[in-house]
């Protein structure tokens, strides 16, 4: 097998690794680019002294990107999307337009000037005084904003351009004016996310479940027992490609995402402080060098590739978030995804073996985090069907799904149920539609599932427990850990659609977003008794290939029964971003970090020959309970251990950390000590 890879790169092995991991025990990658990834380049550098700027060719849409849309000396500043407005009530002359928007302006200053109410209230009078902008002058009304923005310091001149353009979230904005209630729940939920001291966040509604599933969960729902056949399953997630990265740029920017020209240290804005290294750096997304590197690491690593005589991944699941995260939105733009998407796409059907089964990320859209659910009125609930067409088509090209799959794919948001040769039944799904930054979420916020997303997947899970099928869940936004990521209501309702389905149907669910490696566990009774014999299902939440922020790169393997479809071990493999600026010889060297089974296995005192399933890790939790040091231990390995991952060392992030475990939702979530959900940045 050595000998097969010796054009990959390098790799080690043991003794006790060879006897105990699935392949190499670490992946040292080339110094020069892997050129022949790509046909052709617009730049192709010999060394990694420049970011490669190949020329790629979308098979969907037929056409090759212009090598100006990534540049990385000439980044754009302005988006070419056209903006998507509701349709006006009335047809108004721009005289018309133009004294309602004075009008409606005079108006919002006057409310927000009043001090004779609360905050909330005024916020939401404030809403209701710029509906008729929305409502009969929409194209209108982002300037309006703008103008507003800056009039009372909500933001920085800069910020307020950059929220509110048209072409950034304005005209998204406008739509949410227009289509929402602002004086109830939905008020609620706009006037927090523009600002917390505005509204409170809303708590989880009740939710009546009485007709909510066609049929009552069977009295003893048996899990499948194991086949003893093992196969290898890869996860990756957050890959972030950033194809305007500029090697010795400013790596430690003030400004926004660093490793572009275009970002500065405040404290030197002439001088460069901190080169950018060829392969990334903590502050920066993922260069292709490094992107690349992590690809070539997998087959070494995992024991698979294309060669005679080596396994092959059973399949990849990756998790969301190909595209770059752009300080400015109006530099993305729907070229920018679609490049993004066909490229790296592309990268993986070249390196990783069996086919990939990819949901889609807050950050693969333009505008990012923005997903509109089909109930919006005058079709403007298909205004991100081009990326639901885009995606569904090159997963169609690369072989990985099939026509029907497609269709689903494009009615559903970039869903899609497939069953694999394997017999697993994957239920990919569009998190964006509890995702607190989408602001489309915020119309009609009292149905927990206006998109119908979720009433979708429980048809899928009723089909597939009517035949005796095992599932895995596969999103990208988490559903609960501290709380502070999706909207209460949605996850409330997903984890009630867990319960019914588990365990004898939904064996696990696999997220990302976080870029940190963390699990979460749902339990019965709706997390309200939280013990070894409620637990039901495993959310295995995926650590990211790029270092942003202040993060190792990493991606995982797991070994799977094909009768259960029970995880029974678990690899991670990370790169340490503090050695990449003293690369030179060679690339990236990707290692084994470590094995879930042999890390909390003995601690949690399991059996050598059972499943890595949600009892597995509430016995982990027990044991982190009686050992703080464990929960140190996570806390590290959470970060990938990088070097710029606080310490949990305190009784109360210790147990705040447990009951993030424990957390698969908003309600639960917002029940635990907040302050310590992720280790990007100083604890508190």
């Amino acid at each position: 097998m050595q000998a097969a890879l010796l054009g990959l790169g390098s790799i080690s092995t043991s003794s006790a690794a060879a006897s105990s991991l699935p392949g190499a025990s670490s992946f040292i990658a080339p110094a020069g680019f892997p050129t022949s990834v790509f046909s052709s380049y617009y730049y192709s550098p010999e060394k990694p002294t420049q970011e490669p700027q190949p020329i790629i060719h979308d098979p969907v849409l037929n056409i090759d990107f212009p090598s100006e849309l990534t540049d990385p000396f000439h980044i754009p500043q302005e988006s070419h999307d056209d903006p998507v407005f509701p349709k006006p009530e009335a047809k108004l002359s721009d005289h018309q337009k133009q004294q309602l928007i004075r009008a409606v302006s005079a108006n919002v200053t006057r409310v927000i000037n009043t001090n004779n109410s609360s905050s909330c209230t005024k916020c939401k009078a404030a809403l209701e005084a710029a509906k008729p902008a929305a409502l009969f002058a929409p194209s209108m009304v982002p300037d309006a904003m703008v103008s507003l923005c800056k009039q009372f310091s909500f933001k920085d001149a800069a910020s307020c351009e950059h929220t509110y353009a048209a072409e950034a979230f304005g005209a998204v904005w406008t739509q949410v004016l227009a289509y929402a209630d602002l004086q109830g729940l939905d008020g609620d939920y706009i006037c927090n996310s523009v600002s917390s001291d505005f509204c409170d966040e809303p708590y989880t509604s009740p939710l009546d479940t009485a007709d909510l599933f066609p049929k009552p969960k069977p009295e003893n729902p048996r899990v499948p027992k194991p086949s003893g056949k093992r196969v290898k399953v890869a996860h990756l997630s957050d890959f972030h490609l950033d194809p305007r990265y500029a090697v010795d740029s400013e790596a430690n920017c003030t400004t926004g995402m660093c490793c572009r020209v275009n970002e500065y240290n405040s404290a030197s804005e002439d001088q460069v402080l901190f080169p950018a290294p060829a392969y990334g750096y903590f502050l920066c997304d993922t260069p292709y060098d490094l992107g690349l590197a992590a690809l070539q690491a997998v087959g070494p690593l995992t024991g698979t590739g294309k060669g005679k005589h080596q396994d092959s991944l059973a399949f990849t699941l990756y998790t969301g978030d190909l595209v770059s995260h752009d300080s400015n939105p109006l530099q993305i733009d729907r070229a920018y995804v679609e490049y993004t998407e066909t490229s790296i796409f592309h990268m993986f059907k070249t390196y990783l073996t069996g086919p990939v089964f990819a949901a889609l990320g807050n950050h693969d859209t333009s505008p990012y985090d923005i997903d509109a659910p089909h109930a919006l009125p005058d079709g403007r609930g298909q205004q991100q069907s081009w990326n639901y067409d885009h995606v569904s088509g090159l997963w169609l090209h690369e072989g990985w799904i099939d026509h029907k799959t497609v269709q689903q794919a494009r009615t559903h948001y970039g869903g899609y149920s497939v069953k694999t040769h394997h017999g697993l039944r994957i239920i990919a799904f569009n998190t964006d539609f509890w995702y607190k930054a989408n602001y489309l979420n915020f119309i009609n916020t009292t149905d927990p599932d206006v998109s119908g997303m979720l009433n979708w997947m429980i048809s899928e899970l009723q089909k597939a427990e009517d035949t005796g099928e095992r599932v895995w869940l596969v999103g990208h936004v988490l559903s609960g850990w501290d709380g502070s990521n999706p909207l209460p209501n949605p996850t409330d309702l997903f984890y009630q659609i867990v319960e019914r389905y588990s365990p004898h149907v939904i064996a696990n669910a696999f997220y990302g977003h976080t870029h940190e490696d963390q699990f979460m566990i749902y339990y019965a009774n709706n997390g309200t008794v939280q013990s070894a014999d409620s637990a039901l299902t495993t959310g295995w939440i995926m650590p990211s290939v790029t270092p942003l922020t202040n993060l190792n790169s990493a991606f995982r393997m797991y070994e799977v029964d094909t009768g259960d479809f029970n995880i029974y071990n678990a690899y991670t493999f990370f790169s340490n971003v503090s050695d990449f600026a003293s690369l030179s010889e060679t690339g990236p060297v990707y290692r084994f970090e470590y094995s879930t089974r042999d890390t909390y296995g003995a601690a949690a005192g399991w059996p050598e020959d059972a499943p890595l399933n949600a009892t597995f890790w509430h016995r982990v939790t027990e044991a982190m309970e009686s050992d703080g040091e464990l929960v140190t231990l996570h806390n590290s390995l959470q970060g990938k251990s990088s070097v710029k991952s606080p310490a949990c060392t305190t009784e109360e992030c210790r147990a705040a950390k447990v009951c993030y475990m424990r957390s698969g939702s908003v309600a639960l979530g917002r029940e635990c000590i907040q302050g310590y959900g992720s280790v990007q940045s100083a604890f508190k």
